[in-house]
C-alpha cells in the first residue's frame, strides 16, 4: 500500500510538472476567448441575446460599396452581407448561403474573399486538395481545437457536409490568390484590449500597456470590422526585434527545429500541398502549433509537425509568426 501511495504521488507530481510545461508553451495571446458566464446565466443581462436587446434595423453603408445592410443582415449565418461582389468570383451556393440548419455559409466566417479573421482560418489561395483534406479531417474528428472554451464550429459544420459541397467550397477559395491583409508593427507598448466575437479589440481610452512576449492582432478599422468589411484588414502588434528573431527561426531553424522554409517554400508561400504562411494570421497559425502539440490535430501532416511544435517555446511562436505575418504573400 505504501508503494502504491508513492507511485500515486510521483504520478500526480509528474502530471503537474507536465501541465506546467504545456501551459508555458501555450500561446495564450492567440486565444481571444471570453471567460465562461456565471453558472445558470447567459452573460450580462441574461437571455438569448446576452443583454444586447433587439436587432438594430438601421441600414448601414461602407465606403465604396453600392449596397446597404442592417447589422442583422451582416451577421446572418446563412446569407451574410456581400459588400463588394466585384472583388471575388461568383460564390457557389454552399459558400454564399450554406445549407440550413447545420451548415453555415462559408462566407460568413471566412468572408467572401476567403481571408477570414483572427478567430478562423485564412483559406484563400490554399491548394484545393489541401482544403478538402482539412474539411474531411474536421468531419472525422482528426482535427479539432485544443482549447475547450473555443467552439468546435468546423466539426459541427462538416458533420453533414457532402463531398460535393466540400469540393465546391474548396475550389472557390483556392481560385483566389492571397493578397496583403495584415499590417505588422513592432512596438514596445500597445493599447489595452477587450474580447468580443473571439477577437481582440483595442480599447480607445488613451492608455497603453507593455506588449511583453505576445502578438496583439486586432482590426485595422474597428467601425468597418463591425460591419465585416472585406477590405478593412488587420494589424498585428509584435515585440521590437521579433521579426528579425523570427526570420532566423523560420529560415534556418536556429539549431532548434527544421526551418519553416524547408517545407513551406523559400518564400513561405506554400509548396505543393504544404500550406502558405506568408502574410497570414499569426493568431491562427500559433493555435495550430498548439493543436499539434496537444494532439488534437492528428491528420495526414501531423506526424511531421508534432516534433516541430514540441520544440518551440511560447516566445519562439511570437517571433516566428511575427516574421511570417510580415512577409509579402
Amino acid at each position: 500500500m505504501r508503494v502504491t501511495l508513492i507511485v500515486f504521488v510521483v504520478a500526480v507530481s509528474c502530471a503537474g510538472v507536465w501541465a506546467q510545461v504545456t501551459d508555458e508553451q501555450k500561446p495564450d495571446w492567440a486565444y481571444a476567448v471570453a471567460p465562461a458566464p456565471p453558472p445558470g446565466g447567459a452573460g450580462p443581462g441574461g437571455g438569448g441575446r446576452g443583454g444586447r436587446g433587439a436587432p438594430d434595423p438601421t441600414p448601414r453603408t461602407l465606403p465604396g460599396s453600392r449596397f446597404q445592410f442592417t447589422p442583422a443582415q451582416v451577421r446572418n449565418n446563412f446569407d451574410p452581407a456581400d459588400w463588394f461582389p466585384e472583388d471575388h468570383p461568383a460564390m457557389p451556393d454552399i459558400v454564399a448561403h450554406g445549407r440550413a440548419p447545420a451548415v453555415k455559409a462559408c462566407a460568413f466566417c471566412h468572408m467572401p474573399n476567403g481571408k477570414g479573421r483572427p478567430e478562423n482560418a485564412p483559406v484563400a489561395g490554399l491548394q484545393k486538395d489541401y482544403i478538402v483534406r482539412q474539411l474531411q479531417e474536421f468531419k472525422t474528428g482528426a482535427r479539432k481545437t485544443a482549447e475547450p472554451r473555443k467552439p468546435n464550429d468546423m466539426g459541427q459544420i462538416t458533420a453533414t457536409m457532402t463531398d460535393e459541397e466540400m469540393e465546391t467550397a474548396a475550389a472557390y477559395f483556392a481560385s483566389m490568390p492571397w493578397t496583403p491583409w495584415i499590417r505588422v508593427v513592432e512596438t514596445e507598448a500597445v493599447k489595452k484590449t477587450r474580447i468580443a466575437g473571439q477577437m481582440f479589440h483595442l480599447v480607445e481610452d488613451g492608455t497603453t500597456e507593455p506588449i511583453g512576449s505576445r502578438i496583439v492582432e486586432a482590426p485595422e478599422d474597428e467601425a468597418a470590422e463591425q460591419l465585416r468589411s472585406p477590405r478593412a484588414g488587420f494589424v498585428a502588434y509584435v515585440p521590437v526585434g521579433a521579426i528579425k528573431r523570427g526570420e532566423a527561426l523560420a529560415t534556418t531553424g536556429a539549431r532548434k527545429v527544421i526551418a519553416c522554409t524547408a517545407c513551406h517554400g523559400s518564400d513561405l508561400r506554400g509548396l505543393g500541398p504544404v500550406p502558405a504562411l506568408a502574410g497570414r494570421s499569426p493568431s491562427y497559425l500559433a493555435r495550430q502549433i498548439n493543436d499539434f502539440r496537444q494532439g488534437t490535430r492528428q491528420g495526414v501532416w501531423a506526424p511531421l509537425m508534432v516534433p516541430v511544435a514540441n520544440a518551440l517555446s511560447a516566445s519562439d511562436l511570437v517571433d516566428i509568426f511575427a516574421y511570417t505575418a510580415s512577409r509579402q504573400p
